[in-house]
């Protein structure tokens, strides 16, 4: 009797799971990286934007190495006490991989290091849930920077506009955001149409470490005990 093909389970995805070997390829790669480089540092992040990392890790990679991920793995690599640490003190620099952080690798001097991330700053678009840097609101009248076909659209996202004579009008004034408020979804979307970035993409360093010291620029969770440790 043929076997029935009813409830035969079909994979739909194609991509394959990063697994063990993953994770290895990447402990190998920062262990490595310890190796090599003159110094390593712990650095913070905020609004990431991909792209504009991508162009400042591109910037420097003749002379240093970035790594961002899973802060356990990372952590097991640099190790996570004295007696399993794969450089005399680099357990200090595991302690501080929480949250939003990564691992920055290079032989550039200090205070070029510091001078670069210290001058970084890319702005952008904020994206729904973001805190709101300013109350932007916009007054009734005609709103010239929209043409006509662009009425259905800010009447979708709560605007209260109407066509006159095929410019579109706001008929009350419109608060967009409050300051210090999480942007909605519509909020930002008006944000991007009227050409208004909120956010900005800054790195923040935490922490230095090279095979003669150690040096914490700035607070990070649960860091209470790195000193004595």
């Amino acid at each position: 009797m043929p076997k029935s093909k009813r409830n035969r389970p079909v994979t739909l995805s194609k991509t394959k799971k990063k697994g063990r070997e993953h994770k290895e390829s990447i402990v190998n790669s920062i262990r490595n990286a310890a190796e090599t480089y003159s110094s390593a540092y712990v650095f913070s992040f905020e609004n990431m934007r991909n792209l504009k990392f991508k162009e400042f890790r591109e910037k420097l990679k003749s002379s240093s190495r970035f790594f961002l991920g899973s802060n356990k793995v990372m952590q097991v690599s640099l190790g996570r006490s004295v007696s399993d640490e794969i450089q005399p003190g680099i357990h200090k620099v595991s302690k501080l991989l929480r949250g939003d952080t990564g691992l920055f690798f290079t032989n550039l001097p200090k205070e070029e290091v510091e001078r670069l991330f210290r001058e970084y700053e890319e702005y952008d678009f904020a994206r729904t849930g973001t805190s709101a840097t300013e109350k932007v609101e916009l007054m009734e009248g005609p709103l010239d920077q929209f043409t006509h076909e662009m009425e259905p659209f800010l009447r979708k996202q709560g605007m209260p506009v109407r066509l006159n004579k095929g410019v579109v009008e706001l008929v009350s004034d419109f608060v967009v955001c409050e300051e210090g408020k999480p942007l909605s979804p519509e909020s930002a979307r008006i944000l991007r149409l009227l050409g208004m970035k909120m956010a900005t993409f800054r790195l923040h360093l935490i922490c230095r470490w090279s095979p003669e010291d150690f040096e914490l620029y700035r607070e990070g969770p649960d860091d209470s005990d790195i000193e004595s440790a």
